[in-house]
């Protein structure tokens, strides 16, 4: 192995910085092997100056940093890639100039980072015969294969301490706060960071809610004299006779965007309570800042493990843990069923036991 690619796909995450360390230093060490680091995801590969060694030095420091020196790209999809030929704006497939570039650069594997998306992209692109090797980074938790991806622990971590803080300011006015996390067809984030923040009223994707158990919860606190309540609910939580809501229903080439439940339950609590409720969005909050020690962890054995699959061959693989143990899936199995919140589980058990609303109808 001489020559190893790297590149980071989607949207950011806590702990991106602490997997390039850790490919960048794991290469030079053990495998006297060049790393070559490639700029704001596929699309690095398709422009001018979007590729450059990346040594020792270079990642220097980078570990409590967020974000991603290497930057990325949540649209850089290369079958379905946006262009302008003769002043005309097309959508093409530039797959087969990845597969070249790819040559080109004598990449004996490429490491790639990223969410579901990117991993899907992935996979086409192992079909055509690419030696890519995959590390699974998301907030949402949602990847299969792996028990979880880093990323998902800051988000938890800073969801919690938001609610913590709001709960200060709802006791002090009585009022009902509304926080909505990220968190598009799976709760991870909104049930951990619910739980953990003491929230009265979790709502997530995987169930969902009718209105009145959210009332009867802040009338039963009420009763008890407490004349406030905290909503932990996941921005792609649903009501049981809705849809999600889309802040941007997204075209051929962008994702759709969710965004607005929290303002649609609040609204709704009031004009049916007549409680004064208010709204906290967290959004790109969840994605910033400093990895906690778990996501450094975490990035730093998958970085480290992605490499060592690239000196073995192994491609067409995407690093994950299970238990306490970093193991290795095929891509297939790891897209294969996304990941969601067993509603059988004991967190969701957990939840119930506490007293927490989930929205779920009575009966």
């Amino acid at each position: 192995m001489k020559r190893v690619g790297l590149l980071t796909g989607g949207g950011d995450a806590p702990g991106l910085n602490a997997v390039i360390r850790a490919v960048v230093k794991t290469a030079a060490r053990e495998f006297d092997c060049e790393v070559i680091g490639i700029r704001d995801g596929y699309d690095g590969l398709l422009e001018p100056n979007g590729v450059a060694t990346l040594t020792v030095d270079d990642v220097r420091g980078i570990l409590p940093r967020g974000g991603t020196v290497l930057g990325t790209a949540n649209r850089g999809n290369p079958f379905a890639r946006r262009v302008v030929r003769d002043g005309v704006e097309k959508v093409v497939d530039v797959s087969d100039r990845i597969v070249e570039r790819i040559a080109e650069l004598s990449l004996d594997s490429l490491i790639v980072v990223g969410g579901d998306g990117t991993m899907r992209i992935s996979r086409e692109l192992v079909h055509k015969g690419c030696p890519i090797i995959g590390v699974p980074k998301t907030i949402d938790n949602d990847i299969g294969g792996t028990d979880v991806s880093f990323g998902y622990d800051t988000a938890v971590n800073i969801a919690m301490e938001a609610i913590d803080r709001l709960h200060t300011t709802a006791e002090a006015h009585h009022r009902v706060m509304v926080v909505e996390l990220m968190g598009r067809d799976a709760g991870f984030i909104a049930l951990r960071a619910g739980i953990a923040g003491g929230a009265d009223v979790i709502l997530i994707p995987e169930i969902p809610f009718s209105i009145e158990p959210l009332c009867d919860t802040i009338l039963q606190r009420a009763e008890t004299g407490r004349h406030f309540s905290i909503f932990a609910v996941a921005e792609g939580a649903r009501p049981l006779d809705g849809e999600q809501v889309y802040a941007d229903r997204g075209d051929d080439l962008r994702v759709a965007r969710l965004g607005g439940i929290g303002s649609i339950v609040a609204q709704t609590i009031t004009e049916r309570m007549d409680m004064e409720t208010r709204v906290t969005v967290l959004g790109h909050l969840q994605r910033g800042g400093s990895p906690t020690a778990y996501d450094r962890w975490l990035a730093t054995r998958f970085g480290a493990a992605a490499v060592r699959l690239a000196g073995q061959g192994l491609t067409g693989r995407m690093v994950a843990i299970r238990g306490t143990r970093i193991q290795h899936v095929s891509l297939d199995e790891a897209l294969a069923v996304p990941k969601r919140v067993d509603l059988h589980g004991d967190a969701v058990q957990t939840a119930r036991e506490l007293g927490i609303c989930l929205g779920e109808p009575a009966g």
